[in-house]
């Protein structure tokens, strides 16, 4: 009854529904799930991080048509569905002190109101699953943090029918699980590190150990891991389709892809609200409702 199983995954600028459950959402789809991503911004701030597109004109100028481009290209490799809520990308502030943000970018938005537009999105859609970054945005992105902010006020808010009238959101739906995607975690990018150097490969993930604790990133509860190794590669070229942002010799694509599916087979989340009964550790954002679906 895959058919009435929806997932909607709430990401703050198009590249991050691919670089995060991208695997995740393409298997769900091979099995009959509709899945839709929210993207909050069109991205209009984002660096040229490709080195071979860096100084193309064109694309400094018509950036957020780019991106858009790009966005539906991701799109039709994955089979998801996805919508805009519209709002414009603040940027990630650099310096000592931080500048301000620009006025009118999303992390200022007021919370409550801008909830309202992924409320109207989670009744219309009504998916009994929602994924998300956790409160330091995965990375502290003003952006990132902001669609935490979003998300879990919509959440909760899909159901209040006082906050969020019906007459101007949509009728009432009640989503049943939330998770926070934690695919870059300490245990998968050791292992992978681990597996790379016994095999006497270089790995590209030293620097980043070392690093781990400058990112004050705090360890998560990896609840939930969801095999999707068959759907590494639908991953990798929805990445690549973001050309701006993916450079497709860099990082990323550092590790062999069988080593990948030997070594990690799954992508990780965080369970961070159900009102399901579910036994952890899960290997299915679903579980607890496919019975009852």
């Amino acid at each position: 009854m895959t058919d009435q199983l929806r997932l909607m995954a709430v990401h703050a600028h198009p590249d991050d529904e691919s670089s995060k459950g991208a695997a995740t959402m393409a298997k769900y789809v091979s099995e009959g799930v509709d899945v839709l991503v929210v993207t909050c911004t069109g991205g209009e701030r984002g660096s040229i991080l490709n080195p071979k597109l860096q100084g193309d004109k064109y694309i400094e100028e018509n950036i957020h048509e780019v991106r858009k481009k790009e966005m539906d290209e991701a799109r039709e490799i994955l089979g998801v569905k996805q919508e805009w809520l519209g709002f414009v990308d603040s940027g990630l502030p650099e310096g000592d002190p931080l500048p301000p943000l620009p006025e009118g970018c999303f992390a200022l938005e007021d919370i409550d109101k801008a909830a309202g537009e992924l409320v109207k999105q989670i009744r219309s859609f009504r998916p009994q699953v929602i994924t998300t970054y956790d409160e330091n945005g995965g990375y502290p992105h003003p952006d990132h943090i902001m669609t935490h902010k979003i998300t879990m006020v919509a959440f909760e808010g899909a159901t209040d029918t006082e906050k969020y009238p019906e007459s101007e959101f949509g009728p009432a739906f009640g989503p049943q699980k939330l998770y926070y995607n934690q695919g870059f975690n300490r245990p998968r990018t050791e292992a992978l590190h681990n597996a790379l150097l016994d095999r006497g490969m270089e790995s590209p993930y030293g620097d980043w150990l070392k690093r781990w604790s400058e990112f004050e990133r705090v360890e998560r509860t990896l609840t939930t891991h969801v095999p999707c190794a068959d759907f590494f590669e639908i991953r990798d070229k929805a990445l690549i389709a973001h050309a701006t942002q993916i450079d497709p010799d860099g990082g990323w694509f550092k590790v062999p892809m069988e080593i990948q599916r030997e070594v990690w087979p799954t992508e990780e989340y965080e369970l961070a609200k159900s009102l399901v009964d579910t036994s952890l550790p899960e290997d299915d954002l679903f579980a607890g409702i496919r019975d009852n679906a």
